[in-house]
């Protein structure tokens, strides 16, 4: 699996002690190379036009622009004078992941910063511009899905697809924590109605919560949906070791939850799939995630605990499958 990168990534940075920070990467790119799978590393190029705005607002796009020492949500989200720059080369990260996807070269694209918390006229959650939502638009399909598991809800990616029935948008996520948003009701609207999945697990689902929204609910949904291109928001957050959050899965979750969705992938898009960064602030475990999914050969694990082995988030799973049955067959 190709590993999309660019240095530039690292010069972004929050005031003081901040859990979204450069050495989240630094981990990644060091675990990859004790496995020699630097050789994997592709570095995308500034994009010319500004694709931004396929799913931004102008207004938001110029008011980002111009920002050079203030915070977009209270005290979580810095903006400096660098920060739009970098988070449009994320941007162009997302572009390169697309494109690899298209050519079926599956891919982990290590953005930063992450943007699945950034709507159309707005950021928040060390997000800025939303890669994942701005990559969606660029492939230009009639059908392309979006998996987020990532431990918080995105919102953002949630908000610009909410009408748009050319965009699944399917999220697993820790219910009740930030943004708030995300409960199992929350299907779309107007002819986007039903193609907004949400899965808001309670605190302590696991891994055998996991699998069972994998086959109960995202398998069947991406099979009758039929994307064209998967693009999966990678957050490992929901880690049992990461305190961000209280969910429980373990690092082989992880990597076991991002080898269905390839093989779902293969079945149904030809391979067409990618994978991009959001959250995950226990740098060991993240690392080593990243590195389980980039390697062709099984890897010795350290974070390995099966905490959730009783289906703690079934009910969950059930609240959404009772929302999203009328138009889905669940």
């Amino acid at each position: 699996m190709k590993v999309i990168f660019h240095p530039r990534y690292m010069d972004h940075r929050h005031p003081g002690t901040h859990p979204e920070r450069p050495e989240r990467l630094e981990a990644i790119l060091v675990k990859l190379d004790s496995l020699s799978l630097v050789k994997n590393l592709i570095f995308p190029e500034e994009i010319e036009e500004n694709v931004s705005n396929l799913v931004h607002t102008e207004g938001y796009l110029r008011a980002l622009s111009t920002m050079t020492s203030d915070y977009l949500d209270g005290g979580d989200t810095f903006v400096s004078s660098e920060t739009y720059e970098i988070a449009k080369m994320a941007v162009s990260g997302a572009i390169l992941s697309v494109d690899e996807a298209m050519a079926k070269n599956k891919n982990v694209a290590l953005l930063r910063p992450p943007g699945h918390h950034a709507g159309a006229d707005y950021g928040g959650g060390f997000c800025y511009l939303n890669n994942i939502a701005i990559g969606a638009r660029y492939a230009d399909l009639d059908r392309v899905a979006i998996v987020d598991i990532d431990s918080h809800h995105g919102n953002g990616t949630s908000d610009i697809f909410y009408s748009d029935p050319g965009v699944l948008y399917i999220s697993t996520h820790h219910h009740g924590i930030y943004p708030g948003t995300g409960v199992s009701v929350a299907v779309g609207e107007n002819s986007g109605e039903g193609y907004n999945v949400n899965v808001p697990f309670s605190t302590g689902a696991g891994d055998s919560s996991m699998k069972l929204a994998l086959e109960d609910i995202i398998d069947p949904i991406l099979r009758q949906f039929s994307p064209q291109l998967i693009l999966v928001s990678l957050g490992t957050d929901g880690h049992y070791a990461d305190v961000m959050t209280g969910l429980s899965l373990s690092s082989q979750c992880y990597i076991d939850t991002g080898e269905k969705l390839a093989s779902l992938a293969d079945e149904l898009c030809g391979g067409r799939i990618s994978y991009m960064l959001e959250g995950g602030y226990h740098i060991p475990s993240l690392a080593e995630i990243i590195a389980g999914m980039v390697s062709d050969e099984p890897m010795n694990l350290e974070f390995t605990k099966n905490i959730d082995k009783n289906k703690k988030g079934e009910e969950s799973v059930l609240d959404t499958t009772n929302a999203l049955h009328r138009y889905w067959d669940l």
